[in-house]
């Protein structure tokens, strides 16, 4: 495999700020409704939140050391061609650039013009939706650094109206309407915890912390990325872990769960009872302009993966091309941009394309996490700067909690799950078409 031929550009912040944007966004202001409808009580909805958050830290440890041993940009793509085949690796990249950041693009700019829809009618969801898609495609054309910095400035942001939703909810005089248990388990509480409703409301949860591993795509991009790329992981997951929880709170103990139970726009809900009807339009605006924070982390991150494919497939190499000067992979930003666009058209709703996304996503996290025992076991001498903290404990938890997951959600949602698979089988001929076309072994 070749190394990325481009100079790091992106210090400590800049890409933690893409971990942090990429994380806080369209899942932690929509899917909590979601959950209400399978898990209608509130110690089980908070734990939902605390649960993701180990499992996103063990994964954040564990691609910590795989990104260390193997600094590339590509993430899952790159650690999978090497710890099982490239094949392997193809199909990830396949399933990342598709489903993996193009459909999440849609989703969160659906989400965005939702937001303004609710507070304008008159606005055109999906006309709002690609206008933010290709302003953020055409700022990210520009330069590395340009982007680096565009996301510092949408993450601070969106942490500061996330601190505010926070300190308004736990402010006093504020109209709490959490039963007098408060947030401490109730009987029926144990029973919800071990059902399938629990199970499947991870994967929304696993949704809205996906973004941990997003500094794993950038690695080439990031100076000294054997010393720095794990603290990004680590200090990224951690912040907003706590973040989640603290917002996911507050939204339980000013809204009741009748209300939330469905709805898509729940920051919304939460603002119009914490602020007065104008400020509750503004936090409205804002937290809808601060989703286009998540849509530019993954604009930026996902070219990343095509560009690698690129390198490694002959003939896909035009998709590996930078910018002379700027070292932006144009063709391949454009390429996950028609793709996020086309997504808009179909039209898929929130639910059907998390459902139909999550299973293949998760699964490629749980070979990758696997990948960390083979990796030990196959190449014992590779340099390893950073290892695993709580190994082997660390990743066991996280495949252990991961699988559950899977499990459960190929049991409860057969039809999204297959077609989720179905879609990345579909990447397996045209990789062995590319690679034998030029002669190159599979």
């Amino acid at each position: 495999m070749k190394d990325s031929p481009t100079r790091p550009a992106l210090g400590f912040w800049p890409a933690t700020a893409i971990v942090v944007a990429s994380m806080v966004g369209t899942g932690v202001f929509t899917s909590l409704g979601f959950q209400v409808a399978g898990t209608p009580s509130i110690f089980p909805l908070l734990l939902l939140w605390g649960v993701g958050g180990v499992v996103a830290l063990c994964g954040a440890l564990c691609y910590g050391e795989l990104a260390a041993a193997l600094p590339r940009s590509g993430g899952e793509y790159h650690y999978l061609s090497v710890i099982y085949h490239p094949a392997v690796g193809f199909l990830s990249g396949w399933a990342s650039a598709t489903v993996g950041f193009a459909a999440p693009i849609a989703l969160a700019a659906v989400a965005l013009g939702e937001y303004v829809h609710r507070l304008y009618p008159a606005a055109p969801v999906r006309a709002l939706a690609a206008a933010t898609v290709l302003l953020l495609a055409l700022l990210h054309s520009r330069s590395v650094r340009f982007g680096g910095r565009v996301q510092v400035v949408l993450t601070a942001l969106k942490v500061m109206v996330v601190l505010v939703l926070i300190v308004a909810a736990l402010r006093p005089g504020t109209a709490v309407v959490l039963p007098p248990t408060g947030i401490r388990p109730v009987p029926g509480d144990a029973t919800l915890l071990f059902s399938p409703a629990f199970a499947v409301s991870l994967v929304f949860v696993s949704y809205a912390y996906s973004g941990w591993n997003a500094a794993a795509y950038i690695t080439g991009e990031i100076a000294d990325p054997r010393r720095n790329l794990p603290r990004i992981l680590l200090t990224g997951t951690a912040l907003v872990a706590v973040l989640y929880v603290g917002l996911n709170y507050a939204f339980l103990r000013v809204t009741p769960l009748p209300e939330l139970q469905g709805e898509l726009e729940v920051g919304l809900l939460a603002a119009g009872r914490l602020f007065s009807p104008a400020l509750a339009k503004l936090m409205g605006l804002t937290i809808a302009f601060l989703l286009t924070s998540t849509i530019s982390a993954m604009t930026f991150a996902g070219p990343r993966i095509v560009q690698a494919i690129g390198e490694d497939v002959p003939t896909l190499a035009w998709l590996a091309h930078r910018q002379p000067g700027s070292g932006v992979p144009l063709r391949a930003l454009l390429t996950q941009t028609a793709m996020a666009l086309l997504f808009l058209a179909v039209g898929l709703t929130f639910q059907e394309l998390l459902l139909y996304t999550g299973f293949v996503l998760s699964l490629f996290t749980f070979l990758t996490v696997v990948g960390v025992f083979i990796l030990r076991l196959r190449r014992p001498d590779l340099p390893r700067p950073y290892r695993t903290w709580g190994y082997p404990l660390t990743p066991l938890l996280f495949l252990g909690l991961n699988g559950w997951t899977l499990w459960f959600l190929l049991r409860q949602n057969p039809s999204e799950s297959l077609a989720g698979l179905l879609t990345l089988l579909l990447g397996l001929p045209l990789y062995f078409l590319l690679t034998r076309r030029r002669g190159v072994a599979a």
